[in-house]
């Protein structure tokens, strides 16, 4: 193998893979939406790496993406970006996939699936998963399907909703799947699987298992998971009768993964996913980690905000509105700050997450509390890294769509508004030691419930946007090592 193609760079999985594909000298091909956000990478800059532009479902930039690479890796999936109607976009995007890739020098496909798509009774999401695995297998390559249960890591959707539950409810009734069986993977053995594979020729066209090494029911994990946490052992009171809607619910309620991503993967949870047989092990050996050390390293990379990838940064960019045109309702304020252009930027930066927003924490709160309850993503998603911020990064209920280091920084709103908002900051450096502050809110209400929600909100804009500037300029006025703690994450 020479070079490689990475379908889903920018992903959870992605986002990891491809820097030690190149560690293992390999040249890679990345086929991204949005390369802006290869861009956030460290190893965006390798000489060994070209990103194509385009989209899975342009046969065409497929194919040209696909010119003289070996193998391909597919890690593709809509459940984040295409609502409810995910399964049917990920047909598309797969049989377009495999359509590019005919004519081309590829040989090879890689897959990772789920665990559990085997059984008659397979959850929407799983029988999604088996499907594309289906249509690539269809294909006239050498395809090879990983399952995996689980993904143990920091940043994953799965840990981040079991860490959540675990942290906040000393005491939960649960469905009664928490008695079922699964073998979860830390996120570091999937990568060396998919890695080793491309030198182990028996790998293709098989459909192979991966898991830790333990197998546990989720109830085992939840306590695992809250000895790891330093926590006393968690109450779990099991019922037949929480049906999956309401488990997420629930999920949505107390954790950053909101009720369209959490009903897939609650239903999902009905299904035993523990590997049939040791083929994995057999083909590519190597050492595996166990559930508790696992847990242990994703906790260790959370704790010291050295997060590589996150579940909520996968998905398309929302589209920039067009702020032209039609009403446009603007808050917008400056301030002089007695520190560096680069200093202020640091500051604003903070935004979100741990930091918050620099005051009115109950107001905050509860506006991630509504939004939440009616399918939004909330304050509870948080951010990557607690600092440092790049384009396409989740924060909060906002998404990074602008990002210029030291210079300019714009969010879009993805909170359940009637209407369009954005939250942007500009920096202008006046000398070495003083800049400017230009902080702008703008929001282009939809209809009659658009401009009512703008008035309705507007006298807490008169106290929420003061203090938040106010408090970006003391923090850059104390110097590098001051950090707002005015909200949690």
């Amino acid at each position: 193998m020479n070079r490689v193609l990475v379908c889903g760079a920018t992903g959870y999985v992605g986002g990891r893979l491809v820097p030690r594909l190149l560690d293992e000298g390999l040249a890679v091909r990345c086929l991204v939406r949005s390369p802006e956000k290869i861009r956030a990478f460290a190893w965006a800059d390798h000489e060994r790496l070209e990103i194509v532009q385009g989209n899975l479902d342009d046969t065409a930039v497929v194919h040209r993406a696909a010119i003289d690479v070996d193998a391909a890796f597919y890690l593709v999936h809509s459940m984040i970006s295409a609502g409810e109607d995910y399964a049917k976009r990920d047909r598309e995007l797969a049989n377009s996939f495999v359509a590019g890739l005919d004519g081309t020098t590829c040989k090879r496909v890689i897959y990772l699936g789920g665990l559990g798509e085997l059984g008659p009774d397979l959850s929407h999401h799983l029988h999604s998963r088996r499907e594309v695995a289906e249509i690539l297998g269809q294909s006239n390559l050498d395809t090879t399907v990983f399952r995996a249960a689980m993904i143990v890591g920091s940043g994953s959707a799965s840990f981040e909703i079991l860490r959540y539950l675990v942290e906040r409810l000393p005491i939960m009734i649960t469905p009664k799947w928490v008695k079922m069986e699964t073998q979860p993977i830390a996120i570091r053995d999937v990568i060396r699987y998919l890695v080793q594979c491309l030198q182990v020729p028996e790998t293709a066209g098989q459909v192979i298992d991966i898991g830790g090494k333990d197998v546990f029911t989720y109830q085992e994990l939840m306590q695992v998971m809250a000895k790891s946490l330093g926590l006393a052992k968690r109450i779990i009171l099991p019922i037949p009768v929480l049906t999956p809607r309401l488990s997420s619910a629930w999920i949505s309620l107390v954790t950053p993964v909101n009720a369209r991503i959490a009903r897939p993967l609650a239903e999902g949870l009905r299904n035993r996913t523990v590997c049939r047989d040791d083929n994995a092990q057999r083909l590519m050996p190597g050492p595996l980690f166990g559930v508790e050390e696992a847990i242990d390293a994703a906790l260790g990379k959370w704790r010291t905000g050295d997060v590589e990838t996150r579940w909520s940064t996968a998905g398309a960019m929302p589209g920039d509105p067009e702020w032209s045109g039609g009403t446009v309702f603007l808050d917008q304020r400056s301030k002089t700050v007695e520190a560096s252009a680069a200093q202020t930027f640091a500051a604003l930066s903070q935004i979100g997450g741990r930091c918050g927003y620099w005051g009115a924490d109950w107001l905050w709160w509860l506006r991630g509390l509504m939004d939440k309850a009616i399918g939004g993503p909330g304050l509870r998603r948080g951010r990557r890294h607690p600092k440092n911020l790049s384009y396409g990064e989740a924060v909060d209920f906002w998404r990074v769509n602008g990002y210029q280091k030291d210079e300019w920084l714009r969010l879009i709103a993805e909170m359940k508004l009637p209407g369009d908002a954005e939250l942007e900051f500009r920096v202008e450096s006046i000398d070495d030691t003083h800049s400017r502050l230009i902080q702008t809110a703008r929001f282009r209400p939809t209809g009659l419930l658009g401009l009512a929600y703008w008035y309705s909100v507007l006298p807490l804009h008169y106290f929420v946007f003061p203090r938040m500037i106010n408090g970006i300029v003391r923090d850059a006025e104390r110097g590098p090592d001051s950090t707002s703690t005015v909200m949690r994450q």
